[in-house]
């Protein structure tokens, strides 16, 4: 099927789309240079995979969320057998009894971003530009469709073996999100997700828009930069609106693998402009608060995203390490994570810091036409 409003997605397209995601992920999401690696052969192979801009499908369409559920860490160690989400998706059209039309990421951040993609290249479906979180957030029920309404049934996870299986009857997103995250840890940690078909018009109203095209936006200015010899990071945020918190070296992280989340923090010594400073990471999959000698300055649903301070490359989660020389930025989250309705959801207090007022970023100045 083919649309006069497609983007037939490109093999060069992967590794900025990549990087992008990396940036988006706020440390989580996975690895998304395995998930590029993967598209990249499906592409090899003959698959084609168009984008889809929000408005290009009728509103009865059904829409399928696809993404991997468990813990980036393991992601590094244990590879997929590669139809996780195609078979998840199959086993939720058959017990909706619907067809999809098109796949959209529960989250553009690291490798969901690329999980779409793959489930379109094996599936011919195309994938629309948008996402349910305009970031990585760790737990299922944290999407803007869910927030605004999503039903949590039928939904499916199925693993590198081919074991897949169906939530028939849910009573709500929270308990989609605990049997999913405890059955994805009997699964070794790593699954793919798919939830119940969305009408098209419920997703245009809900999903966080090009969100596609902004990772290959910020992927591709990373790359120029590079090729240009250009500070990358200060690249970055001017094409962002993203802003520079801090400066430093990783001292000391802590990550442990519990309940299907990779948790713990990372502390950085500061330089430059913050030497003598120490900063502070709460990390759950993604990262979740800075604090700045004990003072919080960005928290979620706004995002903060670790750059190597040379390469400008997002640093997730799972690699990060002892020595690391950091640029942490923040930007601000798209407003439909800052309702009171999705504030519920994903601010400070459903992280565990009920004691964290949250105070919104503001978007800085945007050059344009830099790439």
């Amino acid at each position: 099927m083919s649309h006069k409003d497609a983007y037939p997605l490109q093999e060069a397209d992967l590794l900025p789309l990549s990087i992008g995601a990396g940036f988006l992920g706020t440390g989580g999401g996975g690895n998304p240079y395995v998930g590029m690696l993967r598209s990249r052969e499906l592409l090899r192979k003959g698959a084609k995979v168009d984008i889809l801009p929000l408005d290009a499908l009728p509103d009865d369409a059904w829409i399928s969320e696809v993404g991997g559920i468990g813990a980036p860490v393991v992601s590094v160690e244990k590879i997929e057998q590669g139809s996780e989400c195609l078979r998840a998706m199959r086993a939720v059209e058959e017990t909706a009894g619907v067809s999809m039309a098109a796949l959209i990421c529960a989250e553009i951040g690291g490798a969901n971003s690329m999980e779409p993609i793959i489930t379109a290249a094996q599936s011919g479906l195309p994938v629309l530009d948008g996402d349910g979180m305009g970031r990585a957030f760790p737990e299922v029920q944290m999407t803007t469709f869910f927030i605004y309404g999503a039903k949590a049934a039928p939904a499916a996870i199925s693993d590198d073996k081919s074991n897949t299986i169906i939530f028939r009857d849910i009573k709500d997103m929270y308990w989609l999100e605990r049997f999913a995250r405890d059955t994805s840890v009997a699964m070794g940690a790593a699954a793919g997700l798919a939830i119940a078909p969305m009408r098209m018009d419920f997703v245009r109203r809900s999903a966080v828009p090009g969100t596609m095209t902004q990772a290959l936006e910020i992927g591709r200015t990373v790359l120029a930069a590079r090729a240009r010899r250009q500070n990358v990071v200060d690249r970055v945020i001017a094409t962002t609106g993203a802003k520079l918190f801090f400066t430093g070296k990783v001292t000391d992280i802590r990550r442990e693998l519990k309940g299907g989340f990779a948790r713990g923090e990372a502390r950085i010594a500061g330089s430059g402009d913050w030497a003598g400073c120490e900063g502070r990471i709460a990390i759950q999959n993604e990262n979740l608060v800075l604090w700045i000698d004990g003072e919080p300055v960005v928290m979620v649903p706004d995002l903060i995203i670790n750059l190597d301070l040379e390469t400008g490359e997002p640093i997730t989660t799972e690699v990060l390490r002892y020595g690391q020389r950091l640029a942490v930025v923040g930007l601000p989250a798209h407003d439909l994570l800052k309702t009171p309705q999705a504030m519920a959801v994903v601010g400070p207090s459903a992280f565990g810091y009920p004691e964290l007022a949250f105070v919104p970023l503001a978007l800085g100045p945007i050059e344009k036409g830099m790439t």
